[in-house]
């Protein structure tokens, strides 16, 4: 079987083509600066060096027509026909509380991804518009929606509701929802399978670190808490986003500064976190760049580590205890700084790195945990298109029984 598996973003399309059978990555590429000038995709056959095409790309339906185009050509595709694509696989970054797992698209699921839009205004417009182009572009190929949400759909009620009016929730679907679903899933079933246990045994605390970042903590193979919540923004300092912090406080923010629901937005979610903080970058690698040397970098650093020391406390206090940490995004899987102060001084729970093991330079998934750890501290690289591509695959199976 083969599938497209397809990210829309507001000025991107992310692409990857995957035997799920064989697990496999044929191909994968991004569309950038959709309906800007200079719009680029960047393409990469498994194996081949990357290309890059220029070309005015005006919308998402034109993108994917690009992509379509670069994956049906003699010297870089990987199909000789659109009719090789079996399914497509879309992220979606938000389903609400209708959708615990991924669904087969039909209008019924469009109207009710539609619905969450005033959850996500700046994510799931952008997923639609991705479906609906690669509908008119194959036509009668299955879609299937993968639902960052989903997985936390197993997180109950005292995890999930915040200390608001109860009606607020009822009427408004105001509650924690949590992301990075399919990574954290992911990760989890990866940490059970080194572990060699079953992951109904196992208590993971999971972390997703990168310029989003978040934490999960899953007791028995099911999400019981995370820390973005109703939107992206709770949770862990991240690159641009502040995190938690008192609501008191963006009120006064805004009366002082004379801000705008809008404005104020723009504040939390864009010019906050490490680049708020550091006034030097969002990007953790120029962070430790500086971290000797500029006293704010080292500062925006130290917050994002404590914070996510705080968490997986938190994380253990509620499952009644830890047998794995997992580190995967691009500053998990690449920051040893930020592994060894986030894990410094939670000896008392039973975890011990190995230094010389968390500074190697290795890539793949790797313990990095002491001989004698009570914990496993597990570095694994995430492969969320992965995950899109298996229950794309079981659910159009589903469809030929």
């Amino acid at each position: 079987m083969i599938v497209l598996v397809i990210n829309a973003g507001s000025s991107s399309v992310k692409y990857q083509v995957i035997d799920p059978e064989e697990q496999r990555s044929l191909a994968r590429g991004v569309v950038e600066r959709i309906g800007m000038s200079g719009a680029i995709l960047t393409h990469r056959k498994e194996g081949e060096k990357e290309v890059r095409l220029s070309g005015e790309i005006l919308d998402h339906k034109m993108a994917i027509e690009y992509v379509l185009g670069i994956l049906l050509s003699k010297n870089h595709g990987v199909i000789k026909d659109k009719s090789e694509i079996d399914a497509v696989g879309h992220r979606v970054v938000h389903g609400g509380e209708v959708f615990s797992g991924s669904v087969l698209i039909t209008e019924e699921v469009m109207a009710e991804m539609r619905r969450c839009i005033d959850y996500a205004p700046l994510h799931n417009p952008p997923n639609l518009k991705g479906i609906n182009a690669a509908m008119q572009l194959l036509p009668g190929v299955p879609q299937v929606g993968v639902f960052d949400t989903a997985f936390h759909q197993t997180m109950p009620k005292h995890a999930y509701l915040y200390g608001l009016p109860y009606a607020l929730y009822k009427k408004h679907g105001i509650r924690r929802y949590g992301f990075h679903g399919t990574s954290h899933r992911f990760v989890s079933d990866r940490a059970a399978k080194m572990l060699g246990r079953p992951k109904e045994e196992l208590r993971i605390i999971t972390c997703h670190l990168g310029n989003g970042a978040s934490a999960a903590a899953i007791k028995y193979g099911k999400s019981i808490d995370t820390s973005m919540g109703f939107t992206p923004l709770e949770g862990l300092m991240m690159g641009t986003r502040s995190g938690d912090l008192d609501p008191a406080i963006i009120l006064q923010i805004m009366h002082k500064e004379e801000l705008t629901p809008n404005d104020a937005t723009t504040l939390l979610n864009k010019h906050s976190g490490l680049i708020g903080v550091s006034g030097l970058s969002s990007d953790m690698r120029e962070i430790e760049e500086e971290y000797e040397t500029n006293a704010r970098a080292k500062l925006a650093h130290d917050i994002f580590t404590y914070r996510l020391k705080k968490y997986i406390g938190a994380y253990a206090a509620a499952m009644g205890g830890v047998d794995a940490i997992v580190f995967t995004g691009g500053i998990g899987e690449n920051s040893s700084l930020v592994r060894k102060n986030a894990l410094s001084e939670l000896e008392f729970l039973g975890i011990k790195l190995d230094h010389h093991k968390n500074e190697e330079k290795s890539k793949g998934e790797r313990d990095i945990s002491a001989a004698e750890s009570g914990v496993k501290v597990l570095v694994i690289p995430t492969n969320e298109e992965l995950v899109i591509a298996m229950d794309t695959m079981q659910i159009v199976s589903q469809l030929k029984k």
